[in-house]
């Protein structure tokens, strides 16, 4: 056996640790390297965000699109791994927040939830009756905030949208909460 093939062959005593990732130049990287190397991870992350299996490989290829896009901007600053899992997080995050807007808007009386019961249906449409009817009650201040935070609205995006300090914003949110809450309780 040639000198140079034994020099490259691994010591019996070397200590047992994980091996490091592949070396891969920045250059070099494609989809197939990142799905061969961690496709799996990715596959991870998505039902770690995703329980139904339809919607798990939707989020799937969602995150495998935006790391093919990304893959451009990889500078090798940190491991492709790392790279790849924080794509994946950050297109699941986006995935989580659009799947809230629309479950938003999902949520209409005209468009009942067809596996609860008309029973739980009727509680449900009560309980959103009452509460609207407290919100009406409230004074226009408070009533404005809560409107918008029942929107979805932050408080920095409520005081922007009122003109109002954040603490302001807390302090009539604060308020009407627990005026609110005396009310559907039968306090008041």
């Amino acid at each position: 056996m040639p000198a140079a093939a034994l020099a490259r062959l691994p010591t019996p005593r070397a200590p047992a640790r994980p091996a490091p990732e592949p070396a891969v130049t920045t250059a070099l990287v494609d989809i197939e390297t990142v799905l061969r190397e961690h496709g799996s991870m990715l596959a991870r992350i998505a039902g770690s965000y995703e329980s139904e299996h339809a919607r798990r490989d939707d989020l799937l290829q969602e995150i495998t699109m935006a790391v093919w896009r990304a893959l451009p901007s990889w500078r090798g600053d940190a491991s492709l791994r790392t790279f790849a899992a924080r794509v994946a997080h950050n297109r699941a995050i986006d995935h989580l927040a659009r799947e809230k807007r629309a479950q938003g808007d999902e949520l209409d009386e005209h468009h009942p939830d067809p596996e609860a019961s008309p029973l739980r249906h009727a509680e449900a449409e009560q309980r959103r009756e009452d509460l609207v009817a407290a919100v009406r009650r409230l004074p226009l201040g408070q009533r404005q905030v809560v409107v918008l935070a029942l929107e979805g609205f932050s408080q920095n995006e409520i005081g922007q949208a009122l003109g109002l300090e954040d603490n302001t914003v807390a302090q009539r949110l604060s308020r009407a909460r627990r005026q609110l809450q005396q009310w559907l309780q039968g306090e008041g």
